[in-house]
């Protein structure tokens, strides 16, 4: 849990590791190339997650001041994930250090698995067809 200005002297402010992973977990939803969060290896293929299991797929450590960050997400297949990854670090930077107060001192980011287009719908293969 984090303690900014612990001698504020109107009181203490703690922001959760949470709340960090949230944010972090939001900022990377929102980031053009991410496919999903991953629940990671260890609970059998990658799963993908959103809404309220945003938090999966991010760990964080937080200090008074600082903050570090891991996520493990899905990319979308024909993206160049270099850049897509680059920009996922860079929103979450941005996003927990303007809503947190905190100075993220790192992003890690590990890529485990693409997501490929969904299989066309037996209505659109019909349309398709004439």
């Amino acid at each position: 849990m984090s303690e900014l200005n612990p001698t504020n002297e109107t009181g203490l402010i703690r922001i959760s590791d949470d709340v960090v992973s949230t944010i972090a977990g939001l900022a990377a939803l929102e980031t053009p190339g991410i496919a999903a969060m991953s629940a990671g290896i260890s609970e059998g293929l990658a799963k993908k997650l959103s809404g309220k299991n945003v938090q999966k797929g991010v760990s964080v450590e937080v200090g008074q001041v600082e903050a570090a960050i891991d996520l493990r997400v899905i990319v979308h297949y024909g993206s160049k994930i270099q850049d897509v990854c680059r920009d996922l670090q860079n929103n979450v930077r941005e996003q927990v250090e303007n809503m947190t107060g905190l100075m993220v001192v790192e992003v890690n980011v590990k890529v485990e698995g693409v997501a490929f287009k969904e299989e066309d719908t037996e209505e659109e293969i019909q349309n398709r067809v004439k």
